[in-house]
């Protein structure tokens, strides 16, 4: 149930208000005048603010001007006995949820006390959700290799170069990728993401460039391909060291002419994407062996980002961890653990196989099944 305060000068309104909420198992506060109930408000936390807008000390146009000044979090929802359709414009301009007339409407109280929640609890929901995201495409670590990652993204990303990311598996290709489109001038275009690994030879180029209603058996209906939906944005081709030399091809042709044709279709369709490849293929040797396009190995790595493994930046694992402690205990919904330097010492001795996705793992391991201070016996028995 909500916590919220009422503020109103007149004491039998704020009884009468206070009863029919508690009634409805809300915790209420009340306040006599304006500047009593500003001094509450900044000291608790409220998730609904109801103040009378005719008060002495402080009145509520003030009184909203004051608490919106201080980032005030808490729906305010102002009443008045004198208002107008003016006034209730006015106070929902500057910052109200909602405005009431008095007498208060039992039902149309209850209404708004209601819809009020729904719209904190959706605002703390998408904060939560942008916090989650921000932090997803965090780029951790203080290393040489890592601050020269970061440099080449700030000048590479606002251009529209094609780049190619190289680095073993789990290393974070993906997450320059993000910030490749996150710090662009495609930002506010899509981002879509192919891993050429995972879809069969037979099915990448239908998957790349779509497909015509009945160019094959399982075509059904007419569907766009990533490039398509991609327009305006950036296509993130991931483990491009393993498409069929056909696609090869088709690619290379669309990086030229900015053109794709669907599967089963002869209509050429321009498209305007950004294109950053990654693999963990050794590509120079992949075109010795004629697995891999010269030319399209040209046309992607016009800048080229390698992406260290772990073992080769042990010199991050502290600050790694501290990273990850917060955002797992964070995720968890649970008070931030701590981890001893004695068992810092020790993630830094061992091998990452798994770099970054396995390091991740092992925290999270150590915060469900360690001490509250993970200790280095916590990393030899969990780790």
């Amino acid at each position: 149930m909500a916590k919220i305060l009422v503020i109103d000068d007149e004491k039998a309104i704020r009884r009468s208000i206070k009863e029919i909420l508690e009634f409805e198992k809300h915790t209420i506060d009340e306040a006599e005048d304006g500047q009593t109930g500003l001094n509450m408000a900044l000291k608790n936390n409220y998730d609904i603010i109801l103040s009378d807008i005719k008060m002495p000390k402080l009145d509520g146009t003030e009184l909203l001007q004051k608490l919106i000044e201080n980032g005030m979090s808490s729906s305010i929802i102002m009443m008045s006995g004198h208002g107008t359709i003016e006034t209730a414009v006015d106070a929902v301009k500057k910052g109200a949820y909602d405005y009431l007339a008095k007498p208060i409407d039992l039902n149309r109280l209850l209404v708004s006390i209601r819809n009020a929640l729904e719209k904190g609890d959706l605002v703390t929901e998408t904060k939560i959700l942008k916090k989650k995201i921000t932090k997803s495409v965090d780029m951790i670590g203080n290393s040489k290799a890592i601050q020269d990652i970061k440099d080449v993204i700030e000048k590479v990303a606002p251009t529209d170069a094609k780049v190619l990311i190289t680095g073993s598996n789990g290393s974070g290709k993906e997450l320059v990728a993000k910030w490749l489109h996150e710090k662009s001038n495609r930002a506010n275009g899509p981002l879509i993401e192919v891993n050429c690994a995972a879809i069969p030879s037979e099915l990448i180029e239908s998957e790349l460039f779509g497909h015509e209603k009945g160019s094959f058996t399982s075509a059904v209906a007419q569907r766009k391909g990533k490039f398509e939906l991609a327009e305006g944005g950036t296509l993130f081709l991931d483990e491009i060291g393993d498409m069929s030399l056909s696609a090869q091809a088709k690619v290379l042709r669309a990086l030229q002419e900015n053109k794709i044709t669907r599967v089963g279709g002869d209509k050429e369709i321009k498209v305007n994407v950004r294109v950053i490849a990654a693999t963990n293929k050794d590509l120079e040797k992949e075109i010795e062996k004629e697995t891999f396009r010269q030319d399209l190995f040209h046309r992607l790595a016009v800048i080229p980002i390698h992406v260290p493994s772990l073992d080769d930046r042990k010199d991050d694992i502290p600050v790694l961890a501290d990273y990850f402690l917060e955002l797992i205990c964070d995720e968890m919904g649970t008070g931030k653990k701590t981890i001893k330097p004695d068992a810092i010492a020790a993630l830094q001795d061992r091998k990452w196989l798994g770099n970054i996705r396995e390091f991740r793992n092992v925290i999270e391991r150590l915060i469900i099944l360690g001490g509250k201070e993970i200790s280095i016996e916590d990393v030899k028995q969990f780790g």
